[in-house]
């Protein structure tokens, strides 16, 4: 049983383009997408969803008109400047209102109530090489974190309930509490990087959080040869550090092509220099051991 997780410092870099293009390679497999704040990996893998979920992110304040005095005492004590005075009334922004009820609270006329935030979902279904679980969160909603475990454990209960050896899991940018989720209990986190001083930055961060959880880590970059000197010298950083490099993906109009038609690039263009890029890594990748990663011909 093993847990893969593709991560990145920063957004953009490729991420989830590789990850379904691994979910696609070898199979059958389960692909958990975790990146639930922008979960695009479904328009690539086009799951057949059997299953939805609507998941309950907090509450939002709600003000009864009929019962309002308008004394203002909400808006005054608001720290989130979610309530708002317009046309005579008090509403409540609900993309601003934290849940945290200080204003229900403080209402003399006991006209405010909480309503739960119930307009996110999470799926599981069927893809072609294998079985899905992913989740979208509502706009302004807040628990992703929490969101992710959902993903995970679900993933993991498909898992045992399938049989299949393998959960691969698209992890969300940055380092925080959603990359966590994503990466906690994993064995091995994939770091998907491309030649920029942003994205090296960000990539040496990730990196002191895997480390941080005990988690091995191996390194990709992508669009490698759009900038010959950063590659080198994240080449060189990850000698220094001990971290395997396991793939240096060109950029290739193919991966933007295979994209606009559902497809990933292994898919769509099997001969293209990235294709053949990303099945090495694949094989690299998903032939590991928490002794470390070796290459192909070594195993």
């Amino acid at each position: 049983m093993k847990q893969i997780v593709i991560l990145s410092g920063k957004g953009g870099t490729g991420k989830t383009s590789l990850a379904a293009a691994l979910a696609t390679i070898d199979g059958p497999l389960i692909v958990a997408d975790c990146d639930v704040d922008v979960a695009n990996l479904h328009l690539l893998l086009q799951p057949e969803d059997e299953k939805q979920v609507r998941f309950t992110t907090g509450a939002k304040a709600v003000i009864n008109q009929s019962l309002c005095t308008r004394c203002g005492a909400c808006m005054d004590h608001c720290r989130f400047d979610a309530i708002l005075f317009h046309d005579g009334r008090f509403t409540v922004s609900v993309t601003s209102c934290d849940g945290c009820r200080l204003c229900m609270h403080v209402c003399p006329a006991d006209a405010i109530s909480m309503k739960e935030s119930n307009n996110s979902f999470w799926y599981t279904g069927s893809f072609r090489n294998g079985w899905m679980v992913h989740a979208r969160l509502a706009p302004g909603e807040e628990n992703s974190g929490k969101l992710v475990n959902v993903v995970r454990e679900q993933s993991r209960m498909l898992q045992e309930k399938r049989g299949v050896d393998t959960i691969l899991i698209d992890g969300p940018p940055g380092t925080g509490c959603p990359a966590i989720s994503s990466m906690s209990g994993t064995d091995l986190a994939v770091l998907v990087t491309e030649p920029s001083r942003s994205a090296f930055h960000d990539l040496i961060r990730v990196k002191e959080l895997t480390d941080r959880f005990h988690i091995p880590s191996a390194v990709v970059i992508n669009k490698y040869d759009l900038n010959g000197q950063i590659t080198v010298e994240i080449a060189e950083w990850c000698g220094r550090e001990g971290i395997p490099l396991v793939g240096m993906i060109p950029f290739e109009p193919e991966v933007v092509e295979a994209m606009l038609h559902c497809k990933t690039v292994v898919e769509w263009a099997p001969e293209s220099t990235a294709a053949k890029e990303i099945l090495s890594l694949h094989q690299q990748i998903f032939k590991f051991n928490r002794m470390g990663i070796h290459k192909e011909e070594e195993i």
